[in-house]
């Protein structure tokens, strides 16, 4: 392997690091907005069946 070669592929290795953390981090971040969206979805429920009880 020459030395050109082994810098590409250690920058290549980088950029794959570099895009692959970010996406770790997000799972929790996704998962938190799935808890946000559904807490939202039982208030609307919730109101739901409220106003069809007051009918």
């Amino acid at each position: 392997m020459t030395d050109k070669n082994a810098v590409s592929r250690k920058i290549v290795l980088a950029l794959c690091a570099a895009l692959l953390l970010p996406s770790l981090a997000a799972c929790n971040t996704v998962k938190g907005a799935g808890k946000d969206i559904e807490k939202g979805g039982e208030a609307i429920q919730d109101g739901a069946e409220d106003v069809q009880e007051d009918m």
